[in-house]
Formats: C-alpha cells, structure tokens, sequence
C-alpha cells in the first residue's frame, strides 16, 4: 500500500536567532504540562544570558521545577540572581516566580497614597479578591510583566506560563478583572452599601444571586460594609488598573515579543499546542514557533525495524545462546518504532500549520536538574 507522498518539511525555528535578536525584550512560554515548558523556558533564559543578554525568568507555575533546575533553594517575587552562570559575553540571568497577593499588594502600594493602601490591605473583601478571586493571578502576571519591562534591570524577560490550556487566560485578564472592578457588580455593592443595605434586601428577594466563589466566602453580615470601604478607598485607582492591564496586552502584540509553544511529540500535547497556535493567532500575537521536546530519533541508517524483528525471531528459534543479542534486536525495533511515531505526530501537526516554524530536541536520558542540563538542552535548540 503506497502511504502517499511525505508533508513537507516545516520551517527551521531557530531559537539561536531570535535570542540573539535584540529588539526581542519578552519571550512566552506556553504549553500544556509534562511536556518540558519550563525547561525549555529556563533553557532560553540561560542561554540567552551565557550570549550576553541581561534576562530574567518569571514562572506563573507554582511548581518548583524552575527553581530546582537552577541550583535556587526557592523562589519569590523578588528577582533572585542565578549563580554559576558564564558572564563572559556580559550578559547575567535572574528568575523569580509570581506571588499574585504580593503583586496585588505592590499595586496598591504603587498607585495610592500610604493611608489609603493601609485601608484597602486591611480590608477583608479585599484581602478575598487579591487571594482568590478567579482571573487575578492572570491579572497580576500582567501587572508582574509591565514591572518588570518599566525597570532598565534587564532587556530579555522570559515568561513561563502555567501548564494548561488556561495558560493564556492572561491574555484575558484586562478585560476580565477590569471590568469587575470597575463593573456594575461592584458599583451596585458599593451603593446598596452605602444607602444602607435596602436595596440589597430587595434585589435578594427578587432573587440576585452573588455568583462568585470569592464572594460567597466572606458573605455575611459584614459583607456591605467591607465592600463600601473597599470601593471607596480603590474609587480612584480603577481607572489605573485597566489602562496598565491594557499597555502590557498592547506590548505583547508588538514586534517586541514572541510567544513560543512547547509540545511533546504526543497526541494531547499537540492537540493542546494547536489549540495555543489557534489563539495567538485569533489575537494577532506574535508566535515565533514550536519546540517539540523529547523527540526519538531513529539514528543512522542500518538495519530497519522489520528486519531487526525477523533477525530476533530467527536468533530465539536457534535456541538460548543468542538470547541477549534477540533482545537487543528487539530493543532497536521498539526504539525505531517510537522514533517513526513521533515522526507521523509531528507531521501531522506541520500539517496542519505549515506556516509554524519548529525545532525538535531530542529525548535525553535523564532529567534536567542544573544549569548544566539547561546548557545541554540550550545546544540542542540550533541542531533541531
């Protein structure tokens, strides 16, 4: 049976270049998990700095991993300098990972004055929403984004997004919890408050339901005085919070930034990274390409996987003395069958966006755990 023609071949990604590219300040990370997203982030990360940028990498994954394979004990949302890494070409690398209350805070802190901040920190409806509240640690990764794009500390910051389909929510986030807070849920709270919760009865008795998690949790008896309080003092940083919001989703659709998808040579992962292409593009972002991680490659040419298999049959129908060589046979088999797999996975998804450009790093042995695995896999980004 004729398998019918081969799909061309993609476009070479070439990661090398575009680190290189210093009109490239931010580079996103996204994929879905267990597919090697945050390695590959802080593999750029460093090898942008080892090439003479200034970077930093900030995780939105509340996992360790990052921290880990860079030799940190932890992580915060203060940039901590990375150790052990070469500075010859004057480039230097830090990393933090987002603390969505501390950055709330920090906000606050920023844009009011020191009595007002007291107030609002201090507020139990407050102190909810900067904790919980559905869409803030998307928000606040924005407002971590523009932060760190204001300060002259760094000219190439690396985002590692969280390992799920939502890891493009922040894309959402201006909108979303803008307008929340400056929406007529909270302006409705904040005048029934006001007019001593009348209205409020009412609207209860006609049958309003309050529908978010963060509010059913401190529903009660407090609940319309902490809301008033909390308007009142944050009255005049609503404006603030989506004008920021907006500047950083402006800048991620500038020539300034590339998003960079992360797969495995697996269906759900490449369906999930479809799904990440799909998007960006739908939202004008600008996607620089596929990493697919964790590729087996078939090797030199040499005996096939067919016949490697009939060899092995022949060897274990002689009998026992050719046992270990059957099984090595065998083994070869496995490795190219696997090998062709991925092959047949990542053709289909080249397929389907032939305009993506991509680069395959092969699978390694062992985990990565420290800055020299990073270099390894670092290496590996011109050869695919």
């Amino acid at each position: 049976m004729n398998p019918g023609p081969r799909a061309a071949k993609p476009p070479h990604f070439d990661v090398d270049r575009l680190i290189d590219d210093r009109r490239i300040h931010i580079v996103v990370t996204c994929g879905s998990g267990g597919v090697g997203k945050t390695t590959t982030a802080a593999a750029i990360a460093l090898r942008a700095a080892e090439r003479g940028r200034k970077a930093v990498v900030l995780t939105i994954d509340p996992a360790r991993r990052l921290a880990q394979s860079m030799g940190l004990s932890e992580l915060d949302n203060t940039p901590r300098a990375v150790k052990g890494v070469d500075g010859e070409a004057g480039g230097s690398l830090d990393a933090m990972m987002l603390d969505m209350k501390r950055t709330f805070d920090e906000v606050v802190e920023d844009h009011t004055t020191p009595d007002r901040a007291r107030q609002i920190l201090a507020n139990p409806f407050y102190q909810a929403l900067s904790s919980s509240f559905a869409g803030t640690q998307e928000y606040m990764a924005m407002e971590k984004l523009g932060q760190l794009r204001a300060r002259p500390d760094w000219d190439l910051i690396v985002v590692d997004t969280p390992p799920a389909r939502s890891a493009l929510d922040f894309l959402d986030a201006p909108e979303r919890l803008g307008s929340f807070l400056d929406g007529r849920l909270i302006r409705l709270l904040g005048g029934t408050a006001r007019a001593g919760g009348r209205t409020y009865l009412k609207l209860l008795h006609a049958g309003f339901n309050v529908v978010t998690s963060t509010l059913t949790k401190i529903l009660g008896g407090e609940l319309l005085k902490d809301v008033s309080t909390f308007v009142n003092a944050l009255d005049t940083m609503f404006g603030g919070f989506r004008e920021r919001a907006e500047q950083t989703y402006a800048l991620l659709k500038r020539p300034e930034t590339a998003f960079i998808v992360v797969a495995a040579p697996e269906h759900d992962a490449l369906r999930e990274a479809s799904y990440f292409v799909d998007r960006l593009s739908r939202d004008a972002m600008p996607l620089a390409g596929l990493v697919l991680n964790r590729v087996h490659a078939s090797g030199a040419a040499g005996i096939g996987e067919e016949q490697a298999v009939a060899a092995a049959e022949r060897l274990e129908a002689s009998g026992g003395e050719h046992t270990l060589t059957a099984a090595l046979l065998r083994l070869h088999a496995d490795r190219l069958k696997v090998a062709a797999r991925d092959e047949r996975i990542g053709e289909r998804f080249s397929a389907a966006h032939p305009e993506v450009p991509v680069t395959r790093i092969p699978a390694l042995a062992g985990d990565v755990h420290d800055l020299d695995g990073l270099r390894q896999i670092g290496s590996l980004f011109d050869a695919g």
